[in-house]
């Protein structure tokens, strides 16, 4: 198992240093051939450099390692965020990373902003294309600066593109066990691209009897998540829809720093991140949540196979979430070194 590590920029290297501090003592647990291998890519190395990505380093990536674990990106030096958008939005494109997912659930009630909620009532997970959309940056910009400015910001949907998602959302729901698919558009407003989610969702629905089918549109998805979680297994929707909801997904769940995530092509080299930002004001505070990075690192062990790991290292984050072995965003007293200790330890005794 060869993982390329990416600390990235503001917090983004002290969570990163926890996640991988919890795959080093997990890989000796469970006796995994877990090779771990820094990379440089960043804002510090953009600014030095003038390089956001080396010529060939996604074809490195995809050539050379299994998985990417990498920390937030995004760093006020460097205003337009050329960085971020290269290495980020570069990965997911060049190693057509398709599947954003991203599991949405409570560890302890008192977590949950909502009155009378706990666990059982928020365990969903939420897939969200990602290579298509409106983040394809199609489109331009006429007359700017001026008071007849004219900007352009064009939607691209695929069949194949909105077709693997769907069914990735369908298979995952009958491989673990999940009776209900929601899909979430904006089909009343935006008539053609989304017409084609429509179609596409039906049809690939019919080849799943077992699963109950449902669309919602996206402001009724959003209503619904802040009063009824507990009716969602499986969301599949675009990119800009998945980006918002998952959002809100995470302030159920116990904010951004509870929030892990997966860029997926199931079978190739995939990336996992933390959701939440860089946050530059909080970079060597010793502040920042570490949780969110280190349940990513467990989507990681669990997309190369390590089931096993990953449960334990799920299961260690509850048992520090339980004791309030956490950091101050959720209830704790912790830094972020104590909390990823905190982790370490757990997995030691479980």
């Amino acid at each position: 198992m060869r993982v390329a590590t990416l600390g990235g920029d503001g917090i983004g290297p002290e969570v990163v240093r926890e996640a991988v501090a919890v795959l080093e003592r997990v890989a000796s647990i469970y006796g995994l051939p877990l090779e771990l291998h820094a990379l440089p890519w960043g804002a510090d190395h953009y600014l030095a450099t003038g390089v956001t990505v080396p010529a060939d380093g996604f074809a490195m990536l995809a050539r050379e390692f299994d998985a990417v674990l990498t920390g937030a990106l995004g760093d006020p030096r460097i205003p337009d965020n050329r960085h971020a958008r290269d290495i980020l939005l570069g990965m997911r494109a060049e190693l057509d990373l398709y599947v954003n997912y991203r599991p949405i659930r409570l560890l302890d009630a008192r977590l949950c902003p909502l009155r009378g909620r706990g666990p059982a009532d928020v365990d969903f997970v939420v897939f969200r294309e990602n290579t298509e959309g409106l983040y394809v940056n199609a489109g331009g910009r006429l007359r700017p600066g001026t008071e007849d400015e004219v900007a352009i910001q064009e939607e691209i949907n695929t069949w194949k593109g909105v077709h693997r998602i769907v069914r990735h959302a369908f298979e995952f729901a009958r491989a673990r066990g999940r009776r209900r698919v929601v899909m979430s558009d904006k089909s009343n407003a935006l008539t053609h691209g989304h017409a084609l989610w429509q179609r596409v969702f039906r049809e690939v629905a019919a080849d799943y009897p077992d699963i109950e089918a449902r669309h919602l549109y996206v402001d009724a998805l959003a209503y619904f998540l802040v009063t009824d979680p507990a009716q969602f297994d499986v969301v599949v929707t675009n990119n800009l829809f998945g980006d918002i909801v998952t959002d809100v997904g995470a302030a159920l769940q116990g904010g951004l720093g509870m929030a892990a995530s997966g860029n997926l092509h199931p079978g190739r080299t995939s990336m996992f991140e933390p959701v939440h930002g860089s946050a530059p004001p909080l970079a060597g505070t010793n502040a920042a949540n570490p949780i969110g990075a280190v349940l990513s690192a467990a989507l990681l062990l669990e997309s190369l196979g390590a089931t096993e790991a990953a449960a334990a290292v799920e299961r260690a984050v509850a048992t520090v979430v339980a004791a309030g072995q956490v950091t101050r965003d959720i209830g704790g007293t912790l830094g972020t070194r104590e909390a990823g200790a905190a982790i370490v330890d757990a997995l030691s005794e479980l």
